[in-house]
């Protein structure tokens, strides 16, 4: 028996988003269709482009929808009550917590290239590194050029591209990534 097809009022949005994003982390961006997510779903490709107009305006939600996750994440973390060398140790811990908690949606994010949909995923970038990049700067003891910032995102996203893949999540490599942050503020407030 093959499984039941998903109502047009049972498939929303964000079921699509779900599916589409297993699918895109496990065969990479040209491998997946339209047609295989629906099938994935069991309705039409049509319904799926009643939501998409097309593969890239999907993967684009679904990057835009990551990278505001991890902006209200840093967002958190900078509306607490601690002082601003805490809140700086803060972003940046959640940062590589995010990346490593996170690993498929970092990897969609950062990772995954394609010159289809780089141009799309570029603007969630670049507007949450400026948001990133304002934070360090406001959390900072002394005035950073962006130099400073950016080697301080690279250090971070390199942190995370490093255990990406050999750890489960960020409890594994906690000690390390502690380390790795105090490095960095040490290099932003030297």
């Amino acid at each position: 028996m093959s499984p039941r097809k998903i109502a047009s009022q049972e498939l929303t949005k964000e079921i699509i988003l779900q599916n589409a994003r297993s699918q895109f982390v496990e065969k990479g961006f040209q491998q997946v269709s339209m047609r295989s997510i629906a099938k994935l779903l069991h309705c039409s490709h049509g319904a799926i482009y009643y939501y998409f107009k097309n593969k890239a305006e999907l993967f684009y939600a679904i990057v835009e929808d990551d990278f505001s996750e991890l902006n209200n994440r840093l967002e958190e973390t900078i509306q607490g009550s601690e002082d601003d060398s805490a809140k700086l140790y803060n972003v940046l811990i959640r940062f590589i917590e995010f990346g490593l908690n996170h690993q498929s949606q970092y990897e969609i994010m950062f990772l995954l290239r394609n010159t289809e949909v780089d141009s799309l995923s570029q603007v969630a970038a670049d507007q949450s590194y400026q948001k990133f990049a304002q934070t360090i700067q406001s959390l900072s003891k002394k005035r950073l050029e962006n130099v400073d910032v950016w080697s301080a995102f690279l250090a971070l996203h390199g942190f995370v591209s490093h255990y990406f893949g050999y750890v489960d999540d960020f409890e594994e490599a906690k000690s390390a990534a502690e380390l790795h942050v105090n490095f960095i503020i040490k290099g932003l407030n030297g």
